[in-house]
């Protein structure tokens, strides 16, 4: 048998295992082949077996890019909507014809549209770094002491309670409020400074288009006051030119909470709130 004919054999035999399911590897031990070269030759125009090919990891996108082209995207859509590079959008979507160009009313819904899926996407993944956040800085504050909601109170009230003014003194604790946690740690604090519950009146101030009988009730409950300590309510009358925000369930208007014959209060919040606002700044012993 001359070489001419030996090497059909092999590439015969070499085509049969192939065809049977056998790796390059087997076929080269089986017959004695030496070198991929020589394997290359017996196996040339026979196509590799199904189970040798692998799917390409960009296809499935390849194909979406595709799709969006057709739907008329330019490639930066297609690119931001894909995550890719515009480079590799015009690798396999440049044998498409060019769409046709939007209107300016398509172009902004579909801009308004790529916003909505990103913000669905974006929003529980900020809102979990906010929970993280707010739960680490909770860890570090622990348990306040007395002296610490004395402290926190009499800042919050310099805040958000009612101050003398230079043309009008009048020495009495008022603190208004709509946040249902800013007006418990009020109590709170009230409680901390002595003052008995029963020192206390509370007005509600809401607009009359509200259910201010429900807003009356939360506060109620809120507070565990009694009935008799709440003044008439303080409705606000409601324009309808203006476009609230504050409407629904969860808006109960602002609890008025006044400390009676407070004189004396108030001048100690005063006194607490420098203090504490002079030594955070540094000017009490010149340190800072």
């Amino acid at each position: 048998m001359n070489s001419k004919e030996l090497a059909q054999q092999r590439r015969e035999s070499a085509i049969a295992l192939r065809r049977a399911g056998r790796s390059r590897r087997e076929i080269k031990e089986i017959l004695a082949i030496t070198s991929n070269a020589m394997l290359d030759r017996a196996l040339r125009g026979e196509p590799p077996p199904a189970w040798t090919l692998r799917p390409r990891a960009k296809d499935e996108v390849r194909a979406r890019a595709r799709e969006l082209r057709e739907q008329g995207l330019d490639y930066d859509d297609i690119a931001g909507a894909l995550g890719v590079s515009k480079s590799s959008v015009s690798l396999w979507v440049r044998d498409l014809p060019r769409p046709a160009r939007l209107s300016y009313e398509e172009c902004r819904k579909r801009s308004a549209e790529a916003a909505h899926r990103y913000w669905e996407a974006e929003r529980p993944r900020r809102e979990a770094r906010r929970e993280a956040v707010r739960d680490a800085a909770a860890a570090e504050i622990g348990t306040l002491t007395n002296r610490e909601i004395i402290v926190a109170g009499a800042i919050a009230y310099w805040c958000e309670g009612a101050k003398n003014k230079p043309h009008k003194r009048q020495d009495r604790v008022i603190f208004v409020n709509s946040d249902p946690a800013m007006i418990r740690f009020f109590l709170g604090f009230l409680e901390a400074a002595g003052v008995d519950r029963g020192r206390l009146t509370y007005r509600l101030q809401i607009h009359e288009s509200a259910d201010v009988e429900a807003a009356e009730r939360f506060w109620l409950l809120l507070t565990k006051a009694q009935s008799d300590q709440f003044r008439k309510t303080s409705l606000k009358r409601h324009n309808p030119a203006t476009v609230r925000k504050n409407v629904g369930d969860s808006y109960h208007g602002c609890l008025r909470v006044e400390v009676r014959t407070s004189v004396d209060l108030y001048r100690q919040i005063e006194g607490w709130a420098q203090s504490a606002m002079a030594d955070a700044a540094g000017l009490r012993d010149g340190s800072r």
